[in-house]
């Protein structure tokens, strides 16, 4: 029979399974030979049941550095399973260029997957994907990008993938550099595209070339 417990000492008891039931679950489905980057908590399928994501560093390189493995796992009863796992989704450890490692950070915000990662030298890029779990996977429903040079130029890229609007935005500071081009905007619609966990950075990067500014995207 469980003893009767003390509120305070029964919310650290039941802490205290959830802890270990995790910790346990964290050595079933680690990586060998893997770090741990960060570990974030949050209800990503709408069940007000939090998830737990962790993103390791693997132990498997390529030529952009080592193999990043995102992993979400989901409480079912009472176990930690494998909800969805990618090593497309996050970039290799060397793949911010002259800037070294590009992760960022990885949050959930209502119930959206965001990942962040960024690079570059003198011209720096960053983006961020949003992901929301649908049809049995984490589906890339939003993109927003920025890349240019200070005192040169700068491009913002806002990609609602659910409604299929773009918004790309140039800005252009040193205007007496003809190679800069000029500041232009352009708002164009392009729906179709089925990205996820899974194929994300996986396939040919997908350009997108816009009709009016003639301005090249890569998603």
């Amino acid at each position: 029979m469980q003893p009767n417990l003390h509120p305070m000492k029964k919310l650290f008891f039941l802490l205290s399974i959830v802890s270990g039931t995790f910790c346990f679950a964290q050595k079933e489905f680690q990586p060998a030979g893997s770090e741990i980057i960060e570990t974030v908590d949050g209800d990503l399928d709408g069940d007000k049941i939090p998830e737990k994501v962790i993103v390791y560093n693997t132990n498997d390189t390529t030529d952009t550095g080592n193999i990043r493995e995102i992993q979400i796992l989901k409480m079912v009863n009472g176990k930690w399973t494998v909800l969805e796992k990618s090593r497309n989704a996050v970039l290799e450890s060397k793949g911010g260029g002259m800037m070294g490692d590009p992760y960022g950070d990885t949050k959930i915000e209502k119930g959206i997957l965001m990942i962040s990662q960024s690079g570059g030298s003198s011209w720096k890029w960053g983006y961020t994907d949003k992901y929301r779990f649908q049809n049995g996977h984490f589906e890339l429903i939003g993109h927003s990008s920025s890349y240019g040079r200070p005192g040169d130029y700068w491009v913002d890229v806002d990609f609602n993938l659910s409604t299929g609007q773009l918004v790309y935005e140039k800005e252009v500071e040193d205007t007496t550099n003809p190679s800069n081009g000029k500041s232009q905007k352009e708002i164009y619609n392009k729906k179709g595209l089925k990205i996820n966990l899974q194929n994300r950075n996986q396939e040919d990067q997908r350009k997108i070339v816009l009709p009016k500014t003639k301005a090249e995207i890569y998603i």
